[in-house]
């Protein structure tokens, strides 16, 4: 029974469920009717075949008051139900597929799309009722229908436990597969498989599951290697080979952190998108009011400046008070005056550094507009992965602002346990594989799997996604990173990165390896001292350890790392 539940849950995790393709029918039965006298219907077909299914759906309910004929109102019923499954809301996708007369034409997409919404629904015999039919009329539909439509059989058939069905559906589904599709030869080789292990046929189902897994390496799929890894790491468990589970598990969590990473970097994508669409609108706003908003600006301009004007004399006028007091009022105005000189540097960082990559931003939003209007799609990829690189790193700079300022107000969580050395630095090498290969930079470890420390992770991860950060960025062309572990003392751990860059003079070195006051006011971009590095130095401090650096201008530079062993 264990080995049953298993089985279902390695299915749950891959099994997506195929679609019937219908934009090109839609087109061919559109064609044929009066477009001037449906524009909505048509609208809502550019819609759908766009992916703007919300607008798709809403066009399609407004079009029902212009069509008359059977055949116009099975085309809005169609769209309508086909955007409510993308939406996902299969209710209303039912209530709009069910419409749908049983014409020829249009009855294998009717019972086909029926079965679907009964699988999703777990209403697997109702399903397998459809698909019975729709099977009977396959002969109308391409054969990536066919394909789709036998792959959702077997999956009912599966759910249902008919295993031999379920397997002679799959195979059915598999034959018909382009080999060239790869995520649909790995849907179905794991389906495959779990048809066998639901039988207990391991010698046929774990060489699916592991070719699935290797065909998973090269595709570009996450969520894919994901899967893959963790069904083998389960297999494995099952089997007892603890150690190669183990080592699944292992990148499976590697698959899952890079997941997360590419999906706060798309949120932040997204976000900056949200935000030119916005100042756009405001834009057009402002233009049809320039006149009346240029007497108000005035206005605000003049009541802003004698506000201004006020607010100073009041500050002039209690800062001579606070002159006559105490010795504890005077410590406060200093430290009041670090945590300005600090909020000043920020804002800075922010008002400065942030210029420039939003304006990028901007441009490449204004590109993308462009590109999306002649529908150049190499020119939107493009555009796009610029956008996501800036994004990136305007992310790398915001993170270091908001470490700082969590750091300096007692808010960073730090808590010192025993960890190894050796995976915590993989972990942060593992999301920078992409960018050293776009950088032709190569990194290289030695790590020794025998140390342990006693660290905040969190904290450590910081310093050293700063330190690597830098080794490529200060890198003139291609070069290499070379990554060492040791045990430097019987009571300390010694990290060392070496990277074959520009270097640092002999000035500016001596001024690196002489912080020790570590306030805000040590900050000199000019002189290589940026907040990035106070920050490495703050944390490694904090840590118990020691940060320092040597270098050879123009020939490398060694940043070393020593911090306490547990």
């Amino acid at each position: 029974m264990g080995k049953v539940i298993f089985c279902f849950f390695l299915f749950f995790s891959l099994f997506s469920f195929g679609q019937i393709e219908v934009s090109d029918f839609l087109k061919k039965q559109i064609s044929n009717l009066d477009k001037e006298k449906n524009r909505k219907l048509d609208k809502a077909l550019d819609f759908y075949v766009t992916k703007v299914y919300d607008s798709s759906y809403i066009y399609s309910e407004k079009a029902f008051f212009e069509v008359k004929n059977k055949k116009e109102k099975d085309v809005l019923f169609l769209i309508q139900g086909m955007s409510a499954i993308e939406k996902k809301f299969y209710k209303k996708a039912e209530i709009s597929i069910s419409s749908i007369s049983n014409s020829t034409s249009f009855k294998p997409y009717k019972n086909f799309n029926l079965g679907r919404i009964n699988i999703e629904l777990k209403k697997f015999k109702d399903a397998l009722h459809y698909y019975n039919v729709w099977e009977e009329l396959n002969d109308l539909v391409g054969v990536k229908d066919k394909r789709n439509g036998y792959y959702n059989i077997g999956g009912a058939y599966l759910f249902l436990k008919k295993f031999k069905k379920a397997e002679k559906y799959f195979e059915k589904s598999l034959k018909l597969i382009d080999t060239r599709d790869t995520l649909d030869v790995i849907s179905s080789k794991v389906s495959l498989a779990n048809v066998y292990y639901n039988q207990y046929l391991d010698d046929k189902a774990i060489p699916l599951f592991k070719e699935a897994y290797d065909l998973s390496k090269v595709f570009s799929d996450l969520e894919l290697k994901q899967n893959t890894a963790r069904n083998m790491a389960v297999v494995e468990k099952n089997r007892k080979n603890f150690k190669e589970s183990v080592d699944y598990y292992i990148e499976y969590g590697k698959w899952k952190d890079s997941i997360w990473n590419r999906d706060k970097i798309w949120e932040l994508t997204e976000k900056d998108k949200k935000i030119a669409v916005a100042q756009k609108q405001q834009e057009i706003a402002i233009q049809d009011e320039q006149i009346k908003r240029q007497k108000v600006v005035q206005k605000g301009l003049l009541f802003g400046a004698s506000g201004l004007l006020v607010f100073l004399g009041g500050l002039a006028f209690f800062y001579k008070k606070l002159q006559g007091k105490n010795k504890l009022i005077t410590e406060q105005k200093e430290a009041l005056n670090t945590a300005n000189k600090t909020k000043d540097y920020l804002f800075s960082v922010v008002s400065h550094d942030l210029r420039s990559p939003i304006n990028t931003i901007k441009r490449q939003h204004q590109k993308l507009a462009k590109h999306i209007a002649n529908n150049d799609l190499q020119a939107i990829k493009e555009t796009t992965n610029s956008a996501i690189a800036v994004t990136e790193s305007t992310s790398h700079l915001l993170n270091n602002v908001l470490h700082w300022s969590l750091e300096q107000s007692n808010m960073l969580n730090f808590s010192q346990e025993e960890h190894a050395l050796k995976p915590i630095i993989e972990h942060v090498l593992f999301d920078y594989e992409n960018l050293a290969e776009a950088k032709e930079v190569a990194i290289t470890t030695n790590l020794d799997s025998e140390i342990v420390i006693q660290t905040d992770k969190e904290s450590l991860k910081i310093v050293l996604r700063n330190l690597i950060d830098n080794s490529i960025k200060y890198m003139s062309g291609s070069g290499s990173i070379a990554i060492k572990t040791e045990k430097y003392s019987e009571t300390q751990a010694r990290i060392e990165i070496k990277d074959t860059g520009i270097g640092i003079s002999e000035e500016k070195l001596q001024k690196l390896n002489a912080l020790k006051d570590l306030s805000i006011d040590k900050i000199d971009r000019s002189k290589g001292v940026g907040l990035g590095l106070l920050l490495c130095q703050t944390l490694i401090k904090k840590n118990n350890g020691t940060l320092f650096f040597e270098s050879e201008e123009g020939v490398n530079t060694t940043a070393v790392i020593l911090l306490p062993l547990a």
